[in-house]
């Protein structure tokens, strides 16, 4: 098996997963790599996907997990990590099965997201290069197992938990639309155990959504995870208009000083975040035999 993406935080947990499971494990990140360097026991070769691959591998499978993952920064850039990175892999190893860890940005971010089937994605328009490019990777690859999870979180978490820290202010943590509505996360333990019943079958191609075993409501979600972590704080909830106005200024104000990493609050987050983000997982449990445990922030005070 080879792992792209390794040296990141999807990509390091289905490494260490892998090889506790008895795969033999190559590991490829952006990352520089030092002289005997390891990832979870797998040898790991540093490799920027957008040059060539360093040398010919034969493996039987790839779980591609590399790529851009911000609603922020040059499209440029987002576009050619997650379309010609993903290119490149898939040319980088032919004949071996690809499996392809997408997103559920796939779907259309104009409306509310209930219970989508895959056949919801992709769509005519997006909000921005991110969710873009993702289905534009989707499309160029031919007889891949994509797999779309929705806010991953868990041990190691470089993006959603240090988001939700980030907003926590005064005793508050700011969110978008009223708590109430519903939302599938996808904790990272849930997406390995995906990624590994794809790379070892029952099936050769196909996209599916893959998620906790069922939806939760923001607030709780958040409160469950504030208890957690300690925090005293309390979920504050804006309107999503006046929401949407701070992330124009936030926005402009971080173009405006050429600042590279996001704004704490941003259009696309806003528009994601106000409305009910749900996905149907019935093909990933029939067909990849997928038996997901339920959404818990039980350790995230380590995480």
């Amino acid at each position: 098996m080879a792992v792209t993406g390794a040296s990141g935080f999807v990509g390091g947990a289905v490494c260490r997963a892998a090889v506790a499971e008895g795969w033999t494990v190559s590991a490829f990140g952006r990352r520089p790599a030092v002289a005997g360097e390891h990832v979870g026991g797998a040898p790991y070769t540093s490799w920027d996907l957008l040059d060539a691959a360093p040398r010919p591998y034969e493996v039987d499978v790839v779980v591609h997990c590399a790529g851009s993952v911000t609603d922020w920064g040059p499209p440029r850039a987002i576009w050619a990590v997650n379309v010609e990175g993903t290119r490149n892999a898939a040319a980088a190893f032919p004949g071996a099965r690809f499996v392809h860890v997408s997103t559920a940005s796939v779907y259309d971010p104009f409306r509310p997201t209930v219970m989508a089937a895959e056949d919801a994605a992709p769509v005519r328009r997006y909000a921005n290069a991110y969710g873009a490019s993702k289905a534009a990777a989707e499309r160029c690859l031919d007889g891949a197992v994509v797999l779309r999870p929705h806010a991953v979180y868990g041990r190691g978490d470089t993006t959603l938990l240090p988001r939700i820290l980030g907003a926590v202010r005064g005793g508050r943590v700011f969110a978008v639309g009223d708590g109430r509505q519903r939302v599938s996360l996808t904790s990272v333990d849930n997406l390995v155990r995906a990624c590994l019943l794809a790379a070892a079958g029952p099936v050769g191609h196909g996209v599916f959504n893959v998620t906790d075993a069922e939806p939760v409501v923001l607030d709780e979600a958040l409160r469950a995870l504030l208890r957690e972590r300690g925090l005293d704080a309390e979920p504050y909830y804006l309107p999503p208009g006046p929401a949407g106005l701070l992330a124009v200024v936030a926005e402009t104000a971080h173009r405006s000083l050429r600042r590279r990493y996001p704004p704490r609050l941003t259009r696309y987050a806003v528009g994601h975040l106000a409305v009910e983000r749900t996905l149907d997982i019935t093909a990933a449990r029939l067909r990849l035999g997928y038996r997901p445990s339920a959404t818990s922030f039980a350790g995230a005070a380590g995480w």
